[in-house]
């Protein structure tokens, strides 16, 4: 009962992103409610400890690094303005954009993605004069769909691939497909959703941009580092191995502050990480046991369609990588756990365009333009982000069934 008690109020607090009269985030409610399963007796300090997935808090950290020195040297910006110069028409760059943000976050963690790219995108649609929403709901939703593809896209894929032992590359070879088809469903419906912009005669001239900044020397050694790094992931080297050595040796230079570096870092996210996997590690312990969970298999969670529904709709209701933690101990005794977590995986990253409120990568789409003076609604993001979520899902549906 304590235990229930304490995983509803934490996953309250999670799914609301705060407490009226209290100064406490998603990160604090995970850590609170991991310290009241220890101090409530539900799980010792040893079992605590324990309950804590190590190796995907420090594919996280790893990636992180690797992202923070990627963003530091200007890589994001060469990128982008390479990209842009070559894109002569609004449907064009449209495209570049979808396709940029999307095979980025398929390597890196999408919401860094949004991050760097959102202002970025900005100054070019601005400087372009074109009206600039349907661009940043690209951004998101195109880095949504493109982090399903590989383990290392998200943070929610590095749980499953953790939980489930799929090499990167097996992973990668099922969902690839799905996030080809959710990328061409997002340009395709943006497109049809402002025909006045992109469905018109006439191109784009060369946008007025500054040139880049690049450190060069940083820029180029980081990239040989994530190349060297995604090439041992598909040789199947343990991804939090790969991560956390590449990482730190991105830490050793004399180009850049590492204090820098560590300001880059989503601190609040380990540690949300950390105290969830604490919270659901009690509630594994002391309500979710196997007998329990065994009278709980009539749900259908075999079938694919089924776990994609629910799967979506948790991701929607508490967020996409508490409700990977939630399933956790219902997925493992199925029939083809691997199979099933491909399902979990597909469903609760592309639910995350649904709605603005889906995902991080959305609200930081929104926040980030919102400082440079540019909204982003909720019923404009939901107008396209709610068929899209149901055509991609449908897709990933058929394309990962028997």
């Amino acid at each position: 009962m304590i235990a229930t008690l304490i995983f509803l109020a934490t996953y309250l607090v999670i799914a609301a992103g705060r407490v009226p009269g209290w100064h406490i985030d998603r990160a604090g409610a995970a850590l609170l409610g991991a310290a009241l399963m220890v101090a409530s007796g539900v799980l010792t300090l040893e079992q605590a400890y324990a309950a804590v997935d190590a190796d995907t808090l420090v594919l996280l950290f790893g990636m992180m690094i690797v992202v923070a020195n990627l963003r530091l040297s200007g890589f994001f910006r060469l990128v982008n303005a390479f990209v842009v110069r070559r894109a002569r028409h609004p449907l064009l760059l449209l495209l570049a954009v979808v396709l940029v943000s999307g095979l980025l976050s398929a390597l890196l963690v999408n919401d860094t993605i949004c991050l760097v790219m959102t202002p970025l995108v900005l100054e070019v649609v601005l400087a372009l004069k074109r009206r600039p929403l349907p661009y940043l709901l690209a951004i998101a939703m195109a880095a949504n769909i493109g982090s399903v593809a590989t383990i290392t896209g998200n943070p929610q894929n590095m749980i499953i691939g953790t939980l489930s032992g799929l090499p990167y590359g097996a992973f990668a070879g099922a969902l690839w497909p799905v996030a080809a088809v959710g990328l061409l469903l997002a340009t395709v419906l943006i497109a049809l959703a402002f025909p006045r912009e992109f469905l018109v005669r006439g191109g784009l001239g060369a946008p007025a941009l500054r040139p880049p900044r690049v450190n060069v020397w940083l820029a180029g050694k980081s990239a040989l580092v994530l190349v060297a790094m995604v090439a041992a992931f598909f040789l199947g080297v343990p991804p939090a191995e790969v991560a956390f050595v590449g990482g730190a040796y991105l830490l050793l230079t004399r180009r850049v502050k590492v204090a820098k570096i560590y300001l880059e870092i989503d601190w609040p996210l380990l540690v949300m990480f950390a105290g969830l996997f604490v919270v659901v590690g009690g509630l594994e312990h002391a309500v979710l046991t196997p007998a329990r969970v065994a009278e709980l298999g009539s749900l259908g969670l075999d079938r694919l369609p089924v776990l994609a529904l629910l799967t979506a709709a948790l991701s929607n209701l508490v967020s996409n990588v508490p409700a990977v933690l939630l399933l956790k101990p219902f997925v493992a005794p199925l029939a083809d756990p691997q199979a099933a977590w491909l399902g979990v995986a597909m469903a609760s990253t592309l639910a995350g365009n649904f709605t603005l409120l889906g995902s991080v990568a959305n609200l930081i789409v929104a926040q980030r333009a919102r400082s440079l003076g540019v909204s982003v609604g909720f019923w404009a993001y939901f107008a396209v982000g709610a068929p899209l979520t149901v055509l991609s899902i449908a897709a990933g549906v058929w394309l990962l069934g028997p």
